[in-house]
Order: C-alpha cells, then structure tokens, then sequence
C-alpha cells in the first residue's frame, strides 16, 4: 500500500459518509480532454461565453460547426475504471452525494445513481425561447444535415464536445428549434452563465450533512466548484483533493493527494468496507 493509497483510505474511514465533487481530471482517461494544466491555467483558448453565444451569430455557427467534429468523441467516450470505483464506493455506502462538474454523463453511466449534474447534461438541447427539448444526437443529426460540406473536417478533440477547428462558419446553417425557430443551445452551463438554484441547494444540503468532502479532478478555479470547499471550511467539514497539480482550495484542504486518480481509486475501493 503507497502512502496515498494508505492517506485516502484513512480519509474515507475516518469520514464514511461523503459529498464527492467530481471535475474534468476524472474523465481524461476516457479520451474527453481537460480545460486546464497543472497550474490551474487554460491549455487552449477559453470556452463559449453564454452571452457571446447568445448575442452573436457567428459565434453559434462557430460552436455548433465545432461540434460536428467534437460532439461523437464525446457521445462515444465510456466511463473509466475510476467512474466505475466512485459507482462502487456508492454502493459501499460511503458516498451518499456526488456532485460532477463535468457534462458528459459517465458517472450515470457507470453505475452511480445518487448524481447532481451541476453544469447539466452535453446530451441534451434545449431551445432557448419555448424551452423544446431534444437530443444532441438529433441536433447533431440535422447539423450534419443542413451543412455537408463540414462533415469532412477533421481537428483534434477539445474539452465539452467542442474541437480545435478553425475554419470559415460564414456559411454554417444553425439547426433551430422545431417548434418556434428559437435558438438551439445544449442543456449545460456555458461559462458567464448561472447554475440552477436548486442543484446548489441540493448540493449543499447534502454537503452539510455529510462527513466530509472529496473532491476528485478539479482544479476549483471556478466558483461553482470552489464554493463547496469554502461551505466544508465554514461549517469544519474534512476536505480532501484527489487531482494533479494545483487547486483554488490548496490553503483549505485537510488532505492533498496529487497523484493519477485512477489508479488510487481502483486501489482504495478493493480495500475499503462498508461504514458501520
């Protein structure tokens, strides 16, 4: 047993029962890529702004050309043998909240069911005016569609079903909404836009009744993820990082393991029992 495999297993032991805040770190090893570097500074240009998104044209046909490339390595990614020790850890009784930043869905897929998407879900579209839903693969679907010339790109993946593609979108057409013509914009928080009250309600009403904090691939440079490590502080619960490099809470951890995650999950969950 390594000394953090050792120091993560004492951490759920001494605290049985916890809130676990998941980030990109946990799903790299499924092939979707992270948005930053173990300084906690961007790897590529920033994501969409959701006012730019929704003021601008340009920027809606830049971002749903991008997707023709990005969405199907997102779509297609399956959860990793860390999702899968996180749905055990659930099962074992140890995790009674998991909240991801992360938009792609493996967690649910891998088995775990007490689940708060707190960015929402990259699967679903939602219509910005008359609130119609529908799937991203049919979104996708008419993209490809109205727009055949774009099928053809290729680009390396980015972060979210995007992609580093830079080409002409000028002459992009944007599927709209099938029942008003209203803007198309997948059911996630895009950056400069809000999370829904209830799920930070939620959230922190099963924060404050837990044990402690776990947080796993997240650097917390932003606040939807940061304010609960300073909810833990306030209210003297435990909180433990498993993630590389640096986070926004390093000064507020009671436990700092800066190590691969995957295989000290799948190492600590084979050694780990039910609370008592």
């Amino acid at each position: 047993m390594t000394e953090a495999h050792f120091e993560l297993v004492e951490f759920i032991h001494k605290h049985p029962r916890l809130l676990v805040l998941t980030g990109a770190g946990i799903s790299t090893d499924s092939g979707i890529p992270d948005y930053r570097d173990q300084q906690g500074q961007w790897k590529r240009q920033q994501p969409v702004q959701h006012p730019d998104f929704m003021r601008c044209e340009h920027t809606r046909k830049r971002y749903w050309g991008r997707s023709l490339v990005g969405w199907p390595v997102m779509r297609d990614a399956r959860p990793n043998p860390a999702h899968n020790a996180l749905a055990q850890l659930e099962q074992l009784g140890h995790i009674s909240l998991l909240v991801t930043q992360n938009v792609d869905g493996l967690h649910q897929r891998a088995g775990s069911e007490k689940v708060v998407d707190l960015h929402g879900r990259s699967d679903q579209v939602v219509c910005m005016s008359c609130d119609y839903r529908c799937s991203r693969d049919e979104t996708h679907r008419r993209s490809a569609e109205l727009n055949p010339d774009f099928i053809h790109y290729t680009a390396a993946t980015a972060p979210d079903g995007d992609a580093d593609l830079e080409v002409d979108f000028s002459r992009f057409r944007i599927p709209g909404c099938h029942r008003c013509g209203g803007i198309l914009k997948p059911d996630v928080v895009f950056f400069g836009d809000n999370v829904p009250k209830q799920r930070v309600v939620d959230s922190l009403t099963a924060l404050e009744r837990a044990d402690g904090l776990l947080v796993i691939g997240s650097s917390l440079m932003v606040y939807s993820g940061y304010r609960f490590c300073r909810k833990a502080q306030e209210w003297n619960k435990p909180i433990a990082a498993l993630t590389l490099g640096k986070t926004r809470a390093d000064e507020l951890l009671s436990l700092k393991l800066s190590a691969p995650i995957t295989p000290l999950l799948q190492a600590a969950v084979h050694t780990i029992s039910p609370p008592r």
